[in-house]
């Protein structure tokens, strides 16, 4: 007679929930502190860009906060289904999880160690890489050692600890979380850059608007609505975040001036806060394009411009 203890759907959906919330939130937690080094320490050969959020943080900690609140749920249920009936701890799907979770924990620090190893012969072990090293060796080494404790039913066991260890689990998420904020800022001053790349953004097309305005009609306008062109279908921007206009001044027959009211000073990649390639300016204005030719601080910025002629000549009749 068979006296094994037979798996029940709740065993078998329990199991598999535990095994793809766990698998998932770790490798969203190890991506998101990966993301975390990458912003702090820059690859000067990456392009970055002025929102972190836009890329894979806002996904990898969303699904962090999902995930590793499901996972932990579910491993209460799981463990208190044990303690009221013990042969629930020795179901075929159980030791399979652990076996399996165990096996790729194992494999993930052996593949670990080996890349730390290769990388160091080949010269390539910078601070950025060993820290991501060390992460997933960290990672890998916990998932392995507490599902050995699990395989033992020490959980089960001691169900105060237990609870102890998803708590601590819980804190460590939030930290991670919390600390990102101080890294990469909060997604409010990620939009407020977004503003001022757009704000830089609208400059440059002005600029250009206003070149190829001198060329066509050989002088400056005197307002930035004579740049309007319903023909072309070009409408001067206004300040996305306040819908006002832009300020122009006409300086000189060949110089002008434009200003804007910026949230933040420019984020480049030397700043300990949002990165971003700062853009340099069109071909055809005297002195540029220069490498910070749109860097500005918070608060209003003006931009003087003087257009080379020998570069931007006026347009003659046939050319028009």
């Amino acid at each position: 007679m068979d006296n094994k203890p037979k798996v029940t759907p709740k065993d078998f959906f329990l199991w598999v929930g535990a095994m793809a919330t766990l698998y998932t939130s770790v490798f969203a937690f190890i991506s998101l502190i990966f993301s975390y080094l990458d912003y702090a320490m820059p690859d000067a050969l990456t392009y970055y860009t002025g929102d972190p959020y836009s890329s894979g943080i806002s996904y990898e900690m969303a699904s962090l906060i999902v995930l590793s609140a499901i996972f932990l749920t579910i491993s209460l249920v799981i463990i208190r289904d044990i303690v009221r009936d013990p042969s629930r701890g020795e179901v075929w799907i159980r030791r399979w999880a652990i076996y399996l979770t165990l096996f790729i924990a194992g494999a993930t620090i052996a593949g670990d160690l080996i890349t730390l190893i290769m990388y160091f012969f080949n010269g390539d072990v910078t601070l950025r890489f060993a820290l991501k090293v060390l992460v997933v060796l960290l990672v890998a080494g916990g998932v392995f050692l507490h599902h050995l404790a699990d395989l033992h039913n020490y959980w089960s066991k001691y169900p105060g600890r237990a609870f102890v260890v998803q708590w601590a689990s819980a804190l460590l998420i939030v930290v991670t979380i919390a600390v990102g904020f101080f890294i990469v800022g909060t997604p409010w001053q990620a939009r407020l850059y977004r503003y001022d790349e757009q704000k830089v953004s609208d400059l440059q097309n002005i600029q250009y608007q206003l070149t190829n305005y001198y060329q066509t009609k050989r002088t400056l306008p005197t307002t930035l609505t004579d740049l309007d062109d319903p023909l072309l279908g070009f409408q001067t921007p206004v300040d996305p975040q306040t819908g006002a206009g832009y300020e122009y001044s006409k300086e000189s027959a060949l110089s002008f001036e434009l200003c804007a009211t910026f949230n933040a000073p420019t984020q480049s990649l030397s700043s300990p806060s949002v990165r971003s390639v700062p853009v340099p300016a069109l071909y055809g204005v005297r002195g540029e394009p220069m490498q910070d030719s749109w860097q500005h601080e918070a608060g209003r910025t003006c931009f003087s411009r003087t257009i080379d002629p020998e570069r931007y000549p006026p347009f003659t009749k046939q050319s028009q």
